[in-house]
């Protein structure tokens, strides 16, 4: 399987929900980080840096 930058924010979307099923506390955090992520994604901002 090739991880393509369309196959990241699933794999952010799955890693934060299993971070907040194991530790409910971080809820907060975690869609905060979730939501920056999301939104440099959206900017392109990783495109730029040749990832």
């Amino acid at each position: 399987m090739t991880i393509t930058m369309a196959n990241v924010p699933a794999i952010v979307a799955l890693l934060a929900g299993i971070l907040i099923l194991l530790m409910p506390r971080l809820l907060n955090f975690v869609v905060a980080i979730y939501l920056i992520f999301i939104g440099l994604v959206g900017l392109g901002v990783f495109k730029m840096l040749k990832f």
